[in-house]
């Protein structure tokens, strides 16, 4: 059973996908690294928007301006026959600095947060195990400890559709330099 009913309009489900909605810092560069890495691999879909802020309806602009709450996020729905919940948020902890608060690279501000927002009360658990297992490989590899927030969703919107699939439709666009694949 989902804990919100507040997804995407217009993101693709089938009757066997789940959904699940991270923060990494900028929604382009997360959506791009996955898309390259899970097409046609049991990713459904994925939109970029805002997720567990406090105002209806947010545009981008607002967003910036740092004081309604909404991470900038990417929305996936998979197919959990092809893909596990595991791998996906196992790559999560793989593409951004998940021990940074509130910042990516030169991105600052709360919309950068580190974040997961799970959709179903059943994947708790798995959340928590695998987050879990990046704490240890984070802290060794770093010295310092994740601060990335596990909530429930309640609430995502839509980015503006210029947003969607930017990097793809603007390849030469702004890559946030911390989203690129770790060895942990």
């Amino acid at each position: 059973m989902s804990l919100s009913s507040t997804v995407s309009p217009t993101i693709i489900t089938t009757t066997t996908s789940k959904l699940i909605t991270v923060a990494a810092g900028c929604f382009w560069g997360v959506e791009h690294i996955y898309k390259k890495q899970y097409h046609n691999k049991g990713l459904i879909d994925a939109k970029v928007g805002f997720s567990n802020g406090n105002l209806p309806d947010p545009s981008y602009k607002r967003v910036c301006e740092g004081d309604t709450n909404y991470a900038e996020v990417l929305q996936i729905s998979y197919e959990p026959s092809q893909i596990t919940l595991i791998e996906l948020i196992s790559f999560f902890y793989k593409i951004h600095d998940p021990t940074t608060v509130d910042s990516q690279g030169p991105d600052q501000g709360t919309q950068y947060r580190s974040a997961i927002f799970y959709h179903y009360p059943e994947d708790l658990s798995v959340i928590e195990q695998v987050t879990k297992e990046y704490q240890t490989k984070w802290k060794s590899s770093t010295g310092r400890d994740l601060v990335t927030k596990i909530e429930p969703i309640k609430n995502y919107y839509d980015a503006e559709d210029y947003h969607q699939a930017y990097l793809e439709n603007n390849p030469q666009g702004y890559h946030c330099p911390s989203h690129f694949i770790r060895e942990l």
